[in-house]
């Protein structure tokens, strides 16, 4: 089953600030490893209750745009009943039922088929837990 399913898992520093961060290089380097031209899918999971996979547009303002919206929907406050960590805290947990914790992409020919401006990136607004783990899983 290793030339069908292959899995690794990366381990990303995300820092003490909010981030939006670009896993494309990553995800297209353990591409070209797992997929050895192959077509299939790839899944990218975050196993953290509080970050999440989005893909967009990055470098151009979208990725602080999202951080700003993200502020805007989900305030750093005390209205959250799950209240341990920093204040606000809570928030960083209802992350995840709007940028959810995985994404799957289509591969072909071993490569990754995003549109011309698309970033595949982790959102982490969780300054309590500045190191990740992000799983890629291909799918042949």
């Amino acid at each position: 089953m290793s030339d069908v399913f292959t899995t690794r898992v990366l381990n990303v520093s995300t820092g003490a600030a909010e981030r939006v961060l670009d896993i494309t290089g990553d995800c297209e380097s353990f591409l070209r490893e797992a997929a050895s031209g192959r077509d299939g899918l790839l899944n990218v999971f975050v196993p953290h209750a509080t970050a999440g996979i989005a893909v967009l547009e990055t470098g151009a303002g979208s990725d602080d745009d999202l951080l700003a919206a993200l502020h805007s929907l989900l305030p750093a406050d005390d209205r959250w009943q799950h209240r341990h960590g920093s204040p606000g805290h809570g928030r960083d947990h209802v992350l995840p039922a709007l940028v959810p914790p995985h994404a799957t992409l289509p591969v072909l020919g071993g490569r990754l088929e995003l549109g011309t401006w698309q970033s595949v990136c982790l959102v982490d607004t969780n300054k309590d837990n500045p190191e990740r783990k992000v799983r890629l899983s291909f799918l042949g």
